[in-house]
């Protein structure tokens, strides 16, 4: 392929919008389309955007001008929208969760093997600079031998945020769940891409703050195959929001992110003083450089990186190159296999055994 811009086009003018946003800059992309159901909402993008504006989805999908299409639609769509496309000879950027269940990620990686196209998942904390030093670490054994893996995400969201278009949120059906499918899936994906894939879960869910059908609050015993032990807790019902809180401890050294800004880094190194200076030369290399007074914690639209940028920039990458994107849909299996077993524990009040695939 030529090095012209890869083309996109998104579908779903909500989250979509900051997809728009970022493809404006993204190097190597060009936006060319936006899609959605809502007159209003599409012609509000087309103009901001000064792009083709297009209601149909089999549309979209004819158009010749369209190389990649980014899926921003409710979570439980994901799958029908990514198949259509890859069909339709399309490559495919898919918000995050790839879909809601396991049987339908698997159809998903059969239609991109089937389709020789490109399908990769918004996970954008794997493309944070500070994750990425921690796996190495992890790979590396510079904690030692791992004892602990723990994630809290306990944030808020309005009642009124349950009643965006299409009342989705907080779905079974559409959402997946709640706090963990929706808010909590960021964290759960990040916990098994640094420590490794999981073996056994344990879940307990609730509602407590809100009218929804799924849950606001969201506890979870994680048994990885390292035999770390892990927790996870989500919520959506802790007013005003807190931050987002990531602790991982082996027999070397312990770890603390607060927020996706490294709070903590006390790895045993030579003396007490290299360890205090190697902690020193990283937070100054990934600690909070400021302070905001809002975050995604209370606000869904708060975003503090340009994550899907650089998502979008792998993508064209890869298509131009015709390689396999980071998170290709193969590598985002197991964070829903998880997401599924969480729920499925909390339903049955047993513990569930997974096998993922080594």
């Amino acid at each position: 392929m030529s090095d012209r811009p890869i083309r996109f086009a998104v579908v779903g003018l909500g989250m979509g919008v900051q997809h728009c946003r970022d493809l404006v800059d993204a190097q190597g992309c060009e936006l060319v389309a936006v899609c959605d159901r809502s007159p209003e909402r599409l012609e509000e993008n087309r103009r901001e955007f000064g792009v083709k504006g297009v209601e149909s989805y089999e549309e979209l999908l004819r158009d010749p001008d369209v190389d990649v299409v980014n899926v921003c639609t409710p979570s439980g769509t994901h799958a029908e929208l990514s198949i259509q496309a890859l069909r339709a000879g399309k490559h495919v950027v898919c918000e995050k969760p790839p879909d809601v269940t396991v049987e339908a990620v698997d159809r998903m990686i059969a239609a991109q093997r089937e389709s020789g196209n490109q399908l990769m998942v918004v996970f954008q904390s794997r493309f944070e600079p500070l994750y990425q030093h921690l796996r190495e670490a992890l790979q590396a054994g510079r904690l030692g031998r791992l004892a602990g893996v723990h994630g809290s995400v306990n944030w808020w969201r309005s009642p009124e945020y349950y009643d965006s278009p299409g009342k989705w949120k907080g779905t079974w059906k559409l959402d997946g769940g709640g706090s963990l499918a929706n808010q909590g899936v960021h964290t759960l994906d990040i916990l098994q891409w640094l420590a490794g894939p999981v073996v056994e879960v344990y879940g307990k869910f609730g509602v407590f703050a809100h009218d929804i059908e799924s849950e606001d609050k969201t506890v979870a015993v994680l048994t990885f195959a390292n035999g770390a032990l892990g927790t996870l807790t989500t919520t959506t019902a802790a007013y005003p929001g807190l931050d987002r809180t990531l602790l991982f401890h082996g027999s070397k050294g312990s770890v603390v992110v607060e927020d996706d800004c490294l709070t903590r880094w006390r790895v045993q190194g030579e003396s007490p003083e290299a360890e205090k200076e190697e902690e020193r030369q990283l937070l100054d290399r990934f600690g909070a450089k400021e302070r905001r007074d809002t975050s995604v914690a209370s606000d869904p639209f708060a975003f503090a990186t340009r994550g899907h940028l650089v998502h979008f920039e792998a993508m064209a990458e890869a298509v131009r190159n015709d390689t396999t994107p980071p998170n290709s849909i193969e590598t985002t299996r197991h964070t829903i296999e998880l997401l599924n077993a969480v729920y499925e524990s909390g339903r049955t009040g047993k513990p569930v055994r997974l096998n993922p695939a080594s």
